[in-house]
């Protein structure tokens, strides 16, 4: 039969706790004879025991817990292969954007490090960022894909990305932390954004920092339907676009770390995205 952890710690501390007094209590008798030779013996018995239960029991919930720690690491791991395949899969669908997301996601976990972001905010930022675009996979290929600037009715359909993130991130407890930049980094300062038309500090402040980074790679390099902005343009854009489109604050933070992101940008070694 196999017992369960707490069963078995209980299992084990009973037999110790039982042969412990059934032994010490003969050693007693045994060796002792007045009171205060009996009483003594008993309160060093006591320590002794505690001490030993002590000992016992710490080993075996500590190898429980190890047990549980390295099951638990197993689990995150196999929860960033899924999330790894799921943006393989949306880089083999939409091939024009290719290493975009791994762009994106070093440059923008690096604006967040410089907003003051750290520890395990960081580290949400991050896999955020890493699946910004996951709502994508259920958008059709000949939307996604298509060889051309969008149609109004085709640009509805792409539009609904967000919400499609959101459904697919929801209902899983490990990637529902994950799920504002996803979500939110569409919205606009002014609340003239997608998918709920947020404004100013209710859209959150992880997707409002990824925002920026996202529309600089997307203007800053070659579509089918368009060139790449110059490094001018695209200033002039974010600065007319501060308390509009952008916060402003963003917007400043973005200027004062310029050339710090973009020799992030330009890193030819960027890796694979730490998950």
């Amino acid at each position: 039969m196999k017992f369960k952890p707490y069963q078995r710690a209980v299992i084990i501390y009973v037999v110790v706790a039982a042969l412990w007094i059934y032994l010490s209590d003969t050693l007693v008798a045994a060796n002792f004879s007045t009171v205060q030779d009996i009483q003594s013996a008993q309160i060093y018995k006591g320590w002794l025991y505690v001490l030993a239960t002590g000992a016992i029991l710490y080993v075996v919930i500590k190898r429980d817990f190890d047990i549980i720690e390295v099951s638990g690491t197993r689990l995150l791991k196999s929860y960033e292969e899924t999330l790894r395949g799921w943006i393989d899969v949306l880089d083999l669908r939409d091939k024009e954007t290719k290493d975009h997301t791994t762009r994106v996601t070093k440059v923008a976990t690096e604006l967040a490090r410089l907003a003051g972001m750290d520890g395990e905010d960081l580290k949400k930022f991050e896999r955020g960022a890493m699946l910004h675009d996951i709502g994508k996979m259920g958008i059709p290929d000949a939307i996604l894909t298509k060889p051309e600037k969008l149609n109004k009715e085709e640009y509805e359909v792409i539009k609904r990305h967000p919400d499609i993130a959101y459904d697919l991130l929801n209902h899983i407890d490990f990637l529902k932390n994950f799920i504002d930049i996803p979500y939110c980094h569409h919205e606009k300062w002014d609340g003239s954004g997608y998918p709920r038309g947020l404004k100013g500090d209710e859209i959150p402040f992880s997707a409002r920092l990824f925002a920026i980074i996202d529309v600089w790679d997307a203007l800053s390099r070659d579509r089918i339907y368009k060139k790449a902005w110059s490094e001018e343009e695209i200033c002039t854009l974010f600065k007319n676009e501060s308390g509009r489109h952008f916060d402003p604050f963003v917007v400043d933070l973005f200027f004062t770390h310029y050339a710090r992101l973009m020799e992030v940008a330009q890193n030819k070694e960027l890796g694979s995205i730490r998950i």
